[in-house]
């Protein structure tokens, strides 16, 4: 799957609007293999982020879990550790 779509369920604060929407999009430009539509397909490709987005944020509503919430600074800490050692130079 696409490296820039986020996990976004069990976060504390939960997922934004804003972040639904970027990760439909980058689902859209991947399924699709455009990063920007042309005029033709612009609509088609709107619709699709908007009923996508819609879909996530229904999903993410409906998910059920134990788990405690994680700590979206915390995890970003993790990722940015993680990404350190990948791209570490020697």
């Amino acid at each position: 799957m696409c490296r820039n779509i986020h996990q976004l369920h069990n976060f504390e604060p939960e997922a934004t609007e804003d972040e639904v929407h970027a990760a439909a999009l980058q689902f859209v430009r991947k399924v699709s293999g455009s990063t920007k539509p042309s005029k033709a397909n612009a609509e088609v490709f709107d619709r699709a982020v908007l009923e996508i987005a819609h879909a996530t944020r229904h999903l993410l509503e409906d998910l059920v879990t134990t788990a405690p919430p994680k700590d979206r600074d915390i995890e970003a800490a993790k990722a940015r550790e993680r990404s350190a050692k990948r791209f570490a130079t020697a």
